[in-house]
């Protein structure tokens, strides 16, 4: 009788036990499936963010003329910058109809956009080209709340509050261009010389997504000379380049100084070191 009842409590005692463990590995099991499912949520939202914060657009409107800064991603070294009017009878401009102005700022014309804003410089002016048609770019005050920006025929007046913020979030792209664009691309070289007579202008052309071609002009010294030609074949360190007078050459990528259209036989203009063309007695 002592021997079934001690049978007994022991049965009770394993079953506690049973449950207990059961109900210890149930918990065991959620907390990782919990911690699991918490790591694919802050994973999709980190996802999420980035990509949030990746682009920045902004618009400036006024009576006439609208202003829209766009930034696609931090990782690119360049913002656009599109304006449009409104027409006489009310509309505006539409740039899906290859309507109004794009241009195209580099890091350094950020910079100097930033300057007259933060009122360090009172103004600041340059110029892009597109084929024949040079668009002159100027950003002045007008009195301590006005700033003008003029672009070709598209001048926008930026209020106080307009003015202050497009400087907060061009400060803000900047920073995040700086530390996000700057990797180096060594398939491409540029060389830029900051002597006082430049004679020569680099001419580089970039694709918007509008469909519309920017040409940006930045003045060279007299290390650096044109070269029409046509590429007739690549190398991994050299184009094979004809040229006008209907020779043909191998020109180290070394030399170029511009980028270039790998397609071949298309006629471009290659900026090239003048060391090496007055070696090869092409004087151009």
């Amino acid at each position: 009788m002592e021997h079934e009842v001690n049978q007994r409590y022991k049965g009770r005692d394993n079953e506690k036990f049973v449950n207990y463990f059961y109900k210890l590995f149930h918990k065991i099991s959620f907390l990782f499936f919990f911690k699991y499912c918490e790591r694919i949520i802050i994973i999709n939202l980190k996802s999420m963010v980035k990509k949030m914060v990746d682009s920045h657009s902004k618009s400036f409107f006024g009576q006439s003329t609208g202003m829209f800064i766009q930034s696609s991603s931090k990782s690119e070294s360049f913002i656009f910058m599109k304006f449009i009017k409104k027409k006489n009878n009310g509309t505006w401009e539409k740039l899906s109809n290859g309507e109004g102005k794009t241009i195209k700022c580099s890091l350094e014309e950020i910079v100097m956009i930033l300057e007259v804003l933060k009122k360090k410089s009172k103004s600041w002016s340059t110029v892009h080209s597109f084929k024949d048609e040079k668009t002159p770019i100027s950003l002045s005050w007008d009195g301590d709340n006005k700033v003008w920006f003029n672009v070709g025929d598209y001048p926008k007046m930026l209020s106080f509050t307009q003015i202050e913020i497009l400087r907060l979030l061009l400060t803000h792209i900047l920073e995040e261009k700086i530390e996000f664009s700057t990797v180096p691309d060594t398939s491409k070289s540029f060389a830029i010389n900051s002597q006082k007579n430049n004679d020569i202008i680099i001419e580089q052309n970039n694709i918007t997504d509008d469909g519309l071609t920017i040409r940006e002009e930045m003045n060279l010294g007299e290390k650096i000379k044109r070269l029409e030609g046509r590429i007739l074949g690549e190398t991994d360190k050299a184009l094979r380049v004809t040229i006008n007078n209907g020779n043909d050459l191998w020109i180290p990528k070394s030399t170029i100084k511009s980028k270039f259209n790998p397609e071949i036989n298309t006629k471009q203009t290659f900026l090239i070191d003048s060391w090496f063309l007055d070696k090869n007695n092409l004087n151009l």
